[in-house]
């Protein structure tokens, strides 16, 4: 046998190589004859990794692990690799995927199965395929009814902020005026924060990446009211969690008599503001932190009930021009 034993402590260690390839660890066991299969097992496995590539050993935790690290979000990862295990990413089908998220989680909507398991397990594999681990995999997703959410508009922050504590009316006026998350907003701190220059930075931990977002004049003037601990350590928007925002957030809807909307319909507002404004949805995207275009359009998009911009077509200028000629032949008869 290529590996060697030997014991570091109580718990017998392997190392050797195998095909070129050094191999080293723990077998986790004290009894000998145990370290020994274990060792066999792993030095058969590096020899089948060997002759017939790395997909026919590679397991999803392995995969998991090389996902993160390299930086990608960890988020549902945990319960995903605790059913999967050593199971071998060849063995793994679409099928077997779809089924898995059913059993994680049973009692829970098409939604919240294709976003928890399908989606983060797909992108696994795919990220040890463009290792070249392994074949890339396509998992159909199970299919959603898209229910349009209403977005905040700026009239809706106004009454808001007329009604809630200074914090909490800072708080919907940061998230509708950067595209903040409500778990992103509640992370800032004072040392994120540059009035001067107007700046914050905002940390997206739902993708693993920073934006520093220009601050207008109206939410730099609702921080600065914010009477709070400046410590630069300490937290712009008092809230510990959403959860202890939740209660303050509803009573500011009821006082002020506008529709109860969630915190995303802040981030929401901000997307629709922005295409609504003409803002291509490549800088939305940017802007807001998306990962792509796409998911903007795709989301954020909401029809206008406006039937006379079609008049943009032609442009202002044209539009003007013409109505001057109907008005100066109504006045020459």
């Amino acid at each position: 046998m290529s590996l060697k034993l030997h014991l570091r402590g109580d718990i017998w260690h392997y190392r050797g190589s195998v095909a070129g390839r050094r191999l080293r660890g723990s077998t986790g066991t004290s009894d000998k004859a145990t370290a020994q299969r274990i060792a066999a097992e792993r030095e058969a496995e590096a020899w089948k990794g060997h002759l017939d590539g790395p997909a026919a050993v590679l397991t999803f935790a392995q995969a998991a692990n090389l996902y993160l690290d390299a930086g990608k979000p960890h988020r549902f990862i945990d319960k995903i690799a605790a059913h999967w295990r050593d199971t071998r990413v060849k063995d793994i089908t679409a099928g077997a995927i779809r089924q898995s998220s059913i059993i994680l989680y049973p009692n829970a909507s098409a939604a919240t199965r294709n976003r928890h398991v399908i989606v983060p397990t797909q992108a696994i594999i795919n990220h040890a395929a463009e290792l070249e681990l392994c074949q890339h995999i396509r998992v159909k997703r199970f299919p959603v009814t898209r229910k349009e959410k209403k977005p905040a508009d700026w009239d809706w922050i106004a009454a808001f902020m007329g009604s809630a504590n200074p914090h909490l009316g800072a708080l919907a006026c940061f998230m509708f005026l950067t595209g903040a998350r409500i778990s992103e907003a509640l992370a800032v701190t004072w040392a994120d924060i540059d009035l001067t220059e107007r700046r914050v930075l905002i940390r997206q931990t739902k993708v693993g990446a920073e934006r520093r977002p220009h601050l207008p004049p109206v939410l730099v003037a609702a921080i600065a009211n914010i009477e709070s601990n400046r410590e630069r350590s300490a937290k712009v928007f008092k809230y510990s969690s959403r959860h202890t925002v939740k209660p303050q957030w509803r009573k500011a809807c009821t006082r002020a008599g506008i529709e109860d909307l969630t915190f995303h319909a802040c981030r929401h507002g901000f997307a629709t503001a922005l295409l609504h404004a003409g803002v291509d949805p490549v800088t939305v995207a940017k802007l807001g932190g998306w990962a792509t275009p796409e998911h903007v359009f795709r989301t954020y998009g909401h029809a206008m009930d406006d039937d006379t911009l079609t008049e943009r077509i032609v442009g202002t200028n044209l539009t003007q021009e013409a109505d001057n000629k109907t008005k100066i032949k109504a006045i020459s008869k």
